[in-house]
């Protein structure tokens, strides 16, 4: 007996999760990713860097040698590596590789390693918590219906940001910090936005003027996307309530509740599903 399982096994292994090795395999990869992004971000801290630093250093090249032989592992097994290669997936697994290498050359590349954290969405797959895709598909359904309202919106803003800013660059100038439209575009978009950081403030009354407006103007503005996507999200919400629902024959009212026995508005029996 080889003390090393077969191709087909290891395929199992690294990409089913219905039995105790498979799901092993996922826990301590998860594990490892989770470990991997907590180094990146102690790294970041300079008075840890400077006590362990090397520490950090070492545990990442090791982290991204085990995510190498893992992606190269996966893109042997895998029947359609060109699939492989460019799902999502197999996108994700070369980017989490991949800052590490370019460090050598690009100086501080390796905290884009934090990409790695989007391998947890492997989580969904090994805790079971599939029933938790059908809420994320009723979001990205609704997502998918605003997206021309929302593309409206967006260019909307665009106009207005661009309009208020040429405006305050003629009205402000550069002694006011407006020393040109990009710039003053900038001023707009902080305003609207109600961020307010202040490095640029205008300094004329009719400047004040115009920024009163937009800040007024950006509070309206704010909730717009919000309420396009809570309208869809409802909408949504109705249409699978609506192919759920069931008709009575005998009062043609529809009932929502999918496993009701009797209507509720008169009382006749459904037919018993098949």
């Amino acid at each position: 007996m080889s003390l090393f399982p077969s191709k087909s096994r290891l395929a199992h292994i690294v990409f089913e999760h219905d039995d105790k090795s498979s799901k092993t395999f996922d826990v301590v990869l998860l594990i490892a990713i989770l470990l991997s992004v907590i180094i990146v971000i102690l790294d970041s801290v300079a008075e840890l860097r400077y006590n362990y630093g090397h520490i950090f250093y070492a545990l990442e090249w090791a982290f991204t040698i085990v995510f190498t032989v893992e992606y190269a592992l996966r893109l042997w097994l895998s029947k359609r590596k060109i699939g492989y290669v460019l799902s999502f997936y197999g996108l994700v697994d070369l980017l989490a590789i991949v800052p590490t290498y370019l460090s050598l050359v690009v100086l501080n590349t390796q905290f884009l390693v934090v990409i790695r954290s989007l391998r947890l969405l492997r989580v969904i797959r090994v805790l079971k918590l599939g029933r938790f895709l059908k809420d994320a598909e009723f979001l990205s359904e609704a997502l998918r219906a605003s997206r021309a309202k929302i593309q409206i919106f967006i260019g909307s803003m665009v106009t207005i940001v661009l309009i208020a800013g040429t405006v305050m660059y003629i009205v402000e100038g550069p002694e006011s910090g407006f020393t040109s439209i990009p710039m003053s575009m900038y001023w707009a978009i902080v305003t609207l936005t109600t961020v307010g950081f202040g490095d640029i403030t205008p300094v004329t009354s009719i400047g004040k003027f115009i920024a009163s407006l937009i800040m007024l103007m950006g509070y309206g503005i704010i909730a717009v996307p919000t309420g396009i996507v809570t309208s869809e999200m409802t909408q949504a919400n109705n249409r699978r309530k609506l192919a759920k629902a069931r008709m009575c024959h005998n009062c043609d009212k529809l009932t929502f509740e999918i496993d009701a026995a009797y209507c509720k508005y008169c009382g006749d029996k459904f037919p018993e599903k098949k």
